[in-house]
């Protein structure tokens, strides 16, 4: 697929629409010669700021992705511009209460996924024994 040169707004805003109504994407990015994850970002764009969000540069966002949000109130967007040890304590508070509560989740999915497997090891073990079946394999080193 050749990706041509940048639409403009109004071609972005057409195409967003045309996916809204329902066409398929992939057909929509053939016929314009655009990557389907380009559409998906504009579909994005235009839901987040309206037909000005289909304007937005590739690249980072000065001032983090807070301040790109639209319904940020300002506050919240300059708290998030400042370097971390300069931002108030509750916003670093609530930043790492966030990442505990991921990192906990993360252990708790660790964790049902080593019970799962001993408890298949236990039963595989168990089915052994009954057979008759060594409960080792035979050492590799003679």
């Amino acid at each position: 697929m050749t990706v041509r040169s940048p639409l403009s707004r109004d071609e972005k805003l057409a195409l967003v629409r045309r996916m809204e109504n329902g066409e398929r994407v992939s057909a929509l990015a053939t016929e314009a010669h655009v990557l389907r994850k380009s559409l998906y970002e504009w579909k994005a764009a235009y839901k987040a700021a309206g037909a000005a969000g289909l304007n937005r540069k590739r690249g980072p966002k000065p001032g983090g992705r807070a301040a790109a949000a639209p319904s940020s109130p300002p506050d919240a967007v300059a708290a998030a511009a400042r370097p971390p040890d300069e931002r108030p304590p509750d916003d670093l508070a609530k930043a790492q209460a966030a990442r505990i509560a991921e990192l906990e989740r993360l252990v708790g999915r660790q964790q049902s996924d080593l019970d799962f497997f001993r408890e298949a090891l236990r039963s595989w073990d168990e089915k052994r024994r009954a057979n008759g079946a060594p409960i080792s394999s035979p050492s590799s080193k003679k």
